[in-house]
């Protein structure tokens, strides 16, 4: 490539989801809504979880990290959109776009680590009861998140870091609503090969590992419960299960839907419109999923919303 081609950019153009000035208010309000039910959901989740001693187990652990977690990825991408909406300005620089495509990994990378720390305790509860707490004990689940968190960071930052060796064409503009690291690639001048081969190569390792544990995971759990002679045990079983299956399904099933479109349609707006169901959707979901199919979560909730509004 020329190398008059090729330039050291300042910023890039955010094009968000659609350019139409009279949809503009109708997104600002409604993705300020969403920002804010994610944020009070999944705060008052980690608050249940923190405040109720019942609570205090390796499902309802990994459940506050996921919260954060949720609350983290969702402040990551919105709040920029909704600045950008605001103040009718589609810039973000050079830097803050490396940078949010940085925690935008990191924190869906966790997420994906956490849903198999999820299906593993599940395993462990249902499979091998009789030695839960000791499998699961305190330090193993520090342990297994802090080896996500750290995983995931050093995927980020692997792909982060491969990204500043690359020269981009000028007036560079992202067809998306926050800086999503292959639409960031596709406006580069310089060689991508590198690039691509990683993206496929943590896509299949950071993303199908976990994937396989939650599958194995599963299979283990649905051998074990068919073997149990109570009808009751196999309800109950299956019923704490539920909860984790749905955001399984919601997480997966949108960022599998995201990929087939893709590659189906490759129309940038269609893509980012289903970016949404992945990095938006599910995060503000995930609090109503096991608020409503947990009656020990839905009892601590409770508890929680009447004394923060006695407060108010």
């Amino acid at each position: 490539m020329d190398p008059r081609n090729q330039t050291d950019v300042s910023e890039f153009r955010l094009l968000g989801l659609t350019q139409d000035p009279e949809l503009q208010p109708l997104l600002f309000n409604l993705f300020l809504s969403i920002y804010v039910v994610t944020v009070l959901g999944n705060l008052l989740i980690i608050l249940a979880v923190i405040s109720d001693s019942h609570l205090h187990t390796p499902m309802y652990f990994f459940l506050s990290n996921l919260s954060f977690n949720d609350i983290c990825l969702s402040t990551t991408t919105i709040p920029k959109m909704l600045v950008n909406i605001q103040t009718q300005t589609q810039s973000i620089t050079y830097l803050g776009c490396l940078t949010q495509v940085c925690f935008v990994l990191t924190f869906v990378g966790l997420e994906n680590f956490l849903l198999a720390a999820m299906a593993y305790d599940r395993y462990v509860a249902i499979c091998h009861p009789l030695q839960y707490m000791v499998i699961m004990n305190p330090r193993v689940c520090v342990l297994l998140v802090l080896i996500s968190l750290l995983t995931s960071i050093g995927n980020a930052l692997l792909h982060s870091l491969m990204l500043l060796q690359l020269s981009f064409c000028t007036e560079p503009e992202i067809p998306h609503f926050f800086c999503e690291l292959g639409q960031v690639i596709k406006l580069t001048c310089s060689d991508i090969l590198i690039n691509n081969i990683l993206i496929y190569l943590a896509a299949g390792l950071f993303g199908g590992i976990p994937l396989s544990g939650i599958i194995f995971s599963y299979i283990q759990i649905v051998s074990s419960v068919l073997r149990m002679p109570s009808a009751r045990r196999k309800y109950k079983a299956f019923s704490t299960c539920g909860s984790h299956l749905s955001l399984v399904s919601l997480f997966y099933g949108t960022a599998f839907g995201v990929y087939i479109s893709s590659e189906v349609d490759d129309s940038p707006g269609k893509t980012a419109v289903a970016s949404v169901l992945y990095t938006v959707v599910p995060q503000m979901l995930n609090p109503f999923i096991y608020s409503l199919r947990n009656k020990d979560m839905h009892r601590a909730l409770r508890k929680v919303s009447g004394r923060v509004f006695s407060l108010l």
